[in-house]
């Protein structure tokens, strides 16, 4: 069954003139079409435009259905969204997709694959149809990401159309401000050299993480990497081995009570805060299970918090693409104790939510495109400053 909402705006020239984020939901379940298609109408700012039975179908009706924002099921008939994903990129330049799996080993690693095709981010789904009804955090997170990562999309269109961008729609939300901004006022860089590089993301942050430590290996293999990424517990063993294979640098996920040893990436499990401790002269990692901060678990504050504490001034910490503003107040603990906090630029950035709030909590030292990165951190690593 196909389903069809609203159907006096679905079309180009309505699309052109619709100043809500309009979106296409890939679904081979007409429960799930139909569930997420209220879930999202259900907010002001959104617009679900059509709903669609593959793959397949979604390609053949893009262009008239015009949509900001595709949310794409990964296992469906005739056409999957891993096959579809590239056709529709290509046939709408700037398209936001979303991809949308359940929490199988499988599904992660094909997840993990769009994003490196150019998909936005994911959204995992509950086991099965009979969960979806009391999924709150699936309805909460499918909403926000429509919100933040459609509304560029939704900008570009409506100038297309002659009208002012988010005309008549609330805003997506804004970055939050964790603590009281600073914009424009940089951190003097560390006199220390870095003993450690800890890096904090989220939303677009496995391509990004990718991308910076591919050109990495000579200063991974003389520190640890420290790692916590937004993602469900099943994405993150093969996060690490996808880090693995573009740094050439051994990556896992950590285990509680391990010893943090330099050449290794460690990256926080699904579910647990990952933070460090100091025993001595060995340095180790602590797992544990306090609630989450800032809505998520595990997170970026704890992280640089405690690696504030037990590297100080040798600290080198990073904050790439993410939504919300965790990282932010570890940030300042870092720059506090005389560490160098780098943050990804706006531009680069997937949502400038994390390091844009770590900017405006001045905690930062330089703000770099994401294509500059690397090159600055391997410049810090052997004494410049």
């Amino acid at each position: 069954m196909t389903l069809i909402t609203k159907p006096s705006s679905t079309g180009a020239s309505a699309g052109a003139a619709d100043n809500r984020i309009r979106v296409m939901v890939v679904d081979d379940s007409a429960v799930v079409r139909g569930m997420m298609t209220r879930w999202l109408d259900e907010d002001a700012r959104i617009h679900v435009a059509f709903a669609a039975r593959n793959g397949r179908h979604a390609v053949d009706e893009l262009a008239k259905v015009d949509p900001d924002v595709v949310i794409l099921d990964v296992e469906m008939p005739e056409m999957d969204g891993l096959s579809a994903l590239p056709l529709l990129l290509k046939a709408k330049l700037g398209l936001v997709v979303i991809m949308a799996s359940t929490l199988t080993l499988r599904n992660a690693e094909i997840s993990l694959k769009a994003l490196q095709l150019g998909a936005r981010d994911y959204v995992p789904k509950p086991e099965s149809n009979a969960g979806l009804s009391g999924a709150d955090d699936f309805k909460r997170e499918i909403v926000e990401k429509v919100t933040v990562l459609g509304a560029r999309a939704r900008d570009r269109r409506m100038a297309r159309s002659g009208a002012p961008a988010g005309a008549g729609a609330r805003p997506a939300p804004a970055p939050i401000r964790a603590v009281a901004a600073a914009p424009g006022k940089f951190r003097p860089f560390s006199r220390m050299a870095p003993k450690v590089l800890t890096i904090g993301s989220s939303t677009g942050g496995p391509q990004a993480l990718m991308e910076v430590l591919r050109e990495l290996k000579p200063v991974c293999m003389r520190m640890p990497v420290l790692i916590t990424q937004h993602m469900p517990p099943t994405f993150k063993a093969i996060l690490a081995e996808h880090l693995a294979k573009a740094s050439g640098v051994p990556a896992r996920e950590a285990v509680h009570n391990e010893q943090v040893m330099p050449g290794t990436i460690y990256v926080a499990p699904g579910g647990r805060h990952m933070v460090i401790q100091r025993h001595g002269e060995q340095v180790t990692i602590s797992l544990n299970d306090e609630p989450p901060i800032n809505f998520c678990k595990p997170a970026v504050d704890p992280l640089f918090d405690s690696v504030s504490k037990v590297y100080g001034a040798s600290t080198l910490a990073l904050v790439l693409t993410g939504m919300g503003a965790d990282g932010a107040r570890g940030g300042v603990k870092i720059a506090d104790a005389g560490g160098t906090v780098l943050v990804q630029d706006e531009a680069s950035s997937v949502v400038w939510g994390m390091p844009g709030a770590t900017y405006s909590a001045g905690a930062a030292s330089a703000m770099l495109a994401l294509a500059d990165i690397a090159p600055k951190i391997s410049q810090l690593c052997a004494g410049a400053r």
